[in-house]
């Protein structure tokens, strides 16, 4: 009769065969592929000791196409909750040594509880996904459990925040989930995601490409906007996951943690070589953010996607800001298509976390072209209208340069609902800018004078004096202050600390109807 020491050295066993997961041969093939093991993954992820696992002896209880004569320890995903920076999460990690980290009904199910989990705690939760996607011996089943997947996704969404990492392949629906979470991390080399493979697609259209150039991390982080972060190796994605996690709140009831604050001048004299006094000479924003925030603590987001607008968060006096920030040196600071989406998927996220939002305004106005307009601009740019005015946390605006047409209305005015709005005494607000106005009010003035060249620029600054100096915008409220450059940094932590305990309802709706 076997006494509670041998019970207790059969638990450690059935422990260490669960912890191995697929066995040596499979974990060696995985570090051949310069890829981590699931347990591995975590380890880096959260704080030493922390890590607790949830449901580890949960198998498949699939006996078609011979899986029954298969064991499948932990079911191909590893869950449960640890810690990060001192503060909690919860969290899955696809073990591609188990079924190729293939999803079925109990994998599933053990995401599903520990999401369960996450939000009813109130804590962060983040997927680390290396899966070949749905395990077919299962059929549909793998289907539902997707389904039950997403619909945690979308209904946690705005009430924890979730983050997704791709580590290996993420292929069919399974990239549906990580579409919905908040943000995603890619490995270069190592991770693609794509709804259909290459091999299909060649089949279906006659198209060849390769897996990377289909969807691996550069194309997402460049051209299709589905990342928002890449990294060369796997250690490098979970440091940054780590950052990214202390500029965030645990939950859409919490306001960030505050950092260690250094002491700072505030007072930053090299503002005003910044940027360029004339209105057309091209600048990098990043050197304006720099100057302005705590140091060294700007982190931007989608940073090499629709580049003609910087996104991110950085820290004033220790506490989280999302910035917001044209960037004059691509495409003149201009908003597009891409540029519109980028920017309204940030607002939003930093209204539901309860992050202030501060926008530096640059911008020519909306970008034109029959490609921008046939793609839908109008309903693009519309979402960054939609998501300032819906948008409840401190809104601050620093008009740096330019500020024309539809796209100053956009980009957080007052008439939207921006709380502050400052300018600097540089700055040109107006309808269109000074050439163009000019062109057309004085056409005809123009066209008739003697030497046309000559009375165009007179007609240009006379326009610039009267109608598109930030005064203008001032002596009608639009503009709360024109302010010195070198007090900007002063001006933004005061209104912070006035709008810290900012509230302001809506009208009680189920949810608008974003134009997306």
């Amino acid at each position: 009769m076997m006494d509670i020491y041998e019970k207790i050295n059969e638990l450690y066993d059935k422990r260490r065969e669960v912890e191995l997961g697929g066995g040596d041969a499979r974990i060696d093939k995985q570090h051949e592929k310069g890829k981590l093991t699931a347990r591995e993954r975590i380890e880096l992820l959260v704080d030493k000791g922390t890590f607790i696992e949830l449901n580890p002896f949960i198998e498949h209880r699939t006996n078609d196409f011979g899986l029954d004569e298969q064991k499948g320890p932990g079911d191909g995903v590893v869950t449960g909750y640890g810690k990060v920076n001192g503060r909690p999460i919860y969290l899955f990690s696809q073990d591609f040594t188990v079924f190729g980290g293939a999803l079925g009904e109990m994998h599933a199910k053990k995401i599903a509880n520990v999401m369960d989990l996450a939000a009813k705690n109130g804590a962060p939760f983040v997927g680390l996904n290396d899966s070949g996607g749905a395990r077919i011996q299962e059929g549909v089943v793998s289907l539902d459990g997707y389904g039950h997947i997403f619909y945690r996704n979308a209904i946690y969404s705005g009430v924890i925040p979730q983050i997704s990492v791709i580590m290996g392949p993420c292929a069919g629906g399974a990239v549906y989930s990580p579409a919905i979470t908040d943000f995603v991390f890619m490995v270069e080399k190592t991770s693609q995601m794509f709804i259909t493979g290459p091999k299909v697609i060649e089949t279906v259209t006659g198209e060849k490409i390769s897996a990377e150039d289909l969807g691996g991390a550069k194309v997402h982080n460049t051209i299709s906007g589905n990342a928002h972060f890449q990294a060369e190796t796997e250690e490098e994605a979970l440091i940054q996951v780590r950052k990214l996690l202390g500029y965030l709140p645990q939950n859409n009831e919490e306001k960030p943690q505050k950092a260690m604050v250094t002491e700072e001048d505030d007072y930053r004299p090299e503002l005003t070589e910044a940027i360029p006094f004339d209105a057309v000479r091209p600048y990098d924003v990043r050197l304006v953010i720099d100057q302005v925030v705590d140091k060294e603590s700007f982190m931007e987001i989608h940073k090499d996607f629709a580049k003609n607008i910087v996104v991110g968060f950085a820290r004033m006096k220790g506490e989280s800001v999302g910035l917001v920030c044209n960037q004059p040196k691509v495409m003149a600071g201009g908003l597009d298509i891409d540029s519109s989406d980028k920017a309204a998927r940030f607002i939003r996220l930093c209204d539901s976390f309860n992050i202030p939002i501060i926008t530096f305004e640059d911008v020519t106005g909306f970008f034109p072209g029959v490609k921008q307009e046939l793609g839908g601009i109008i309903r693009h740019g519309a979402k960054i209208l939609y998501a300032y005015s819906e948008a409840t946390v401190p809104k601050l605006t620093i008009i740096l340069r330019k500020a024309y047409g539809g796209a100053y209305v956009a980009l957080n005015s007052k008439s939207i609902g921006a709380d502050l709005v400052f300018a600097w005494p540089n700055a040109e607000i107006a309808v269109m800018g000074p050439q163009g106005a000019a062109n057309i009010i004085f056409a005809k003035e123009i066209q008739n004078s003697e030497n046309p060249e000559a009375v165009r620029q007179q007609k240009i600054e006379e326009y610039r004096e009267k109608f598109a100096n930030p005064y203008v915008a001032a002596s009608r409220g639009m503009v709360d202050d024109v302010i010195d450059p070198r007090e900007t940094r002063i001006k933004i932590i005061q209104s912070l600390e006035m709008l810290r305990n900012k509230k302001e309802s809506r009208p009680f709706k189920k949810h608008g109807n974003i134009p997306l």
